[in-house]
């Protein structure tokens, strides 16, 4: 058990320390923009990690390398810590323009920023960026500090890619179990093979594309301050925005459809990236996810524009194709921005039942696995639907055919077809499990009648998706406090699609002597 504890406690270490430098990196935000009175608060923020990251890894710098078992409890472990000290920043901001140092300039408090002077709200608003999900606890981002509005969109660009991702970029060794630490956080798939020039070319390849969505925004209108932060959680599939009405405040058709491929590249498999800017263009149409991310992608976009035309949601089809693409596509690659609120005619918690329930299903199935989506992923999906139709057909054939299942290129045999089968069938009932916990512990805190049922559910799917898509029941006010509770496990055990985070949960239970 000690020798456990030591593993895990030197590389929850190095991922504090991590963030600790992200958050010295973005002193430059406040000194740019003159927001001084920001500095300190960032400085203690950092700080804090700093000093326990470095005693846990100098305390256990000689702890062995990462098993299975430790590699689930340290990325689950990791994430929450990585989000708990996240919160450091809204929190100590909040409270330095509360208190109003003046020789420090700071500004009048707003609503806005006071909400992060709750701990609660400030965690959340935390793991929401961290995990991608860009669910909010402000109710106007446009009056937020830039200070704060940068921190949003960077834990949203860090989190896209993965905050153990990160760690072993700048940290790691070769050899100290950066595979196991890598695969913890539901990635498999390598460009190299080693694991650390894996994922210091993932960020690479995140690095450039991260230009070339903020050059293009750009390029299409949008200012160069909402360009560069609505770049980087574009393509990191987040969603949180430094506007009030998120896309819809633009207003602009342009920049609606220029945001359809950012968010196409961050819901494509970091290492089909990789082949197509080495000349292997075939992937775009060989890889069976990336493939069927524009099948699924373009059957939604038209089953959507058709149901909010039809409904009278949209009076053009022009304009019903203009928000049904885009909001079919942000929830399926799991970007969550959106354009569909009341200053665009119709929110998109007014929509109809149907058009709703197909942005829902979009956010459940998420984009390809390897990306920076979240939900089931496409491949488990697609493994689900050749495996159910693999046993069916069986009963056609004799017991003595030996069959084989096709699997993106890989031929199974009934032993690998078994365990793929099973994973993507597990992966999936619980995620329909906690969707449902989800679901009916939400019905029970919101005020009878205030939201329909398909309210309820979409907002549930958004959070444990990641996407951030809101039918206008998370909020400061709106979410009750447990409900705040609830989101933030949905989205912790949707960014580390479950099992980590219950293996951790059986762990600290055995452990504290409940299970004898």
């Amino acid at each position: 058990m000690k020798e456990a504890i030591e593993t895990i406690g030197r590389d929850l270490g190095r991922m504090l320390e991590a963030l600790a430098g992200l958050m010295f990196v973005s002193l430059l935000i406040p000194i740019v923009w003159g927001e001084y009175y920001a500095i300190p608060a960032l400085i203690v923020s950092g700080l804090v990690p700093l000093a326990i990251g470095y005693f846990f890894t100098t305390r256990f710098r000689e702890a062995t390398k990462p098993g299975k078992l430790h590699g689930m409890i340290i990325a689950a472990a990791g994430w929450f810590c990585v989000a708990v000290f996240g919160s450091l920043p809204f929190y100590l901001i909040a409270w330095t323009v509360e208190f109003s140092p003046t020789l420090l300039g700071a500004p009048s408090q707003t609503t806005t920023l006071a909400a992060f002077t709750d701990p609660l709200n400030a965690l959340f608003e935390s793991m929401s960026g961290f995990t991608g999900t860009g669910l909010t606890m402000t109710d106007n981002e446009e009056v937020l500090p830039r200070t704060l509005q940068w921190w949003r969109s960077f834990i949203e660009w860090i989190g896209g890619v993965g905050v153990i991702v990160l760690t072993t970029a700048i940290l790691a060794r070769p050899g100290s179990g950066s595979l196991t630490l890598y695969e913890s956080e539901a990635r498999s798939e390598r460009i190299h093979p080693s694991i650390v020039s894996t994922v210091q070319t993932i960020w690479w390849i995140f690095i450039l594309f991260t230009f070339v969505s903020i050059l293009l925004l750009w390029t299409v209108g949008m200012p160069i301050w909402g360009a560069i932060n609505h770049g980087m959680t574009g393509l990191a599939t987040g969603g949180f925005s430094i506007t009030d009405n998120s896309i819809a405040t633009y207003d602009s058709a342009a920049i609606d459809f220029a945001l359809l491929p950012v968010m196409l590249l961050g819901s494509i498999a970091f290492p089909i990236h990789y082949l197509i800017l080495q000349g292997d263009l075939r992937n775009l149409y060989a890889d069976l996810q990336t493939r069927w991310v524009f099948i699924y992608m373009s059957l939604g976009t038209l089953a959507l524009t058709a149901l909010v035309y039809v409904g009278d949601t949209y009076d053009s089809v022009f304009t019903a194709f203009r928000y049904g693409s885009f909001q079919f596509v942000s929830a399926a690659t799991c970007a969550g921005f959106q354009t569909a609120v009341d200053a665009t005619n119709v929110a998109l918690g007014r929509w109809t039942a149907q058009a709703q329930l197909t942005v829902t299903f979009g956010m459940i199935v998420g984009g390809a696995a390897g990306s920076t989506v979240g939900g089931i992923k496409l491949i488990r999906a697609l493994t689900l639907l050749k495996g159910i139709r693999f046993r069916i057909s069986d009963v056609f054939y004799p017991e003595t055919a030996v069959r084989r299942l096709k699997i993106n290129g890989r031929r199974l045999d009934e032993r690998e077809m078994r365990q793929e089968f099973e994973e993507a069938a597990i992966i999936a009932f619980l995620w329909f499990v906690f969707l449902g916990i989800g679901t009916f512990v939400l019905l029970l805190l919101l005020p009878q009648g205030a939201y329909t049922l398909e309210n309820v559910i979409f907002e549930v799917a958004s959070a444990q998706g990641n996407v951030g898509l809101s039918a206008g029941i998370t909020g400061p006010e709106s979410l009750p406090t447990l409900g705040k509770i609830m989101f933030l496990f949905n989205m912790w055990i949707g960014r580390l699609e479950i099992i980590p985070v219950l293996v951790m949960v059986r762990a600290v239970f055995r452990r504290g002597g409940i299970y004898r």
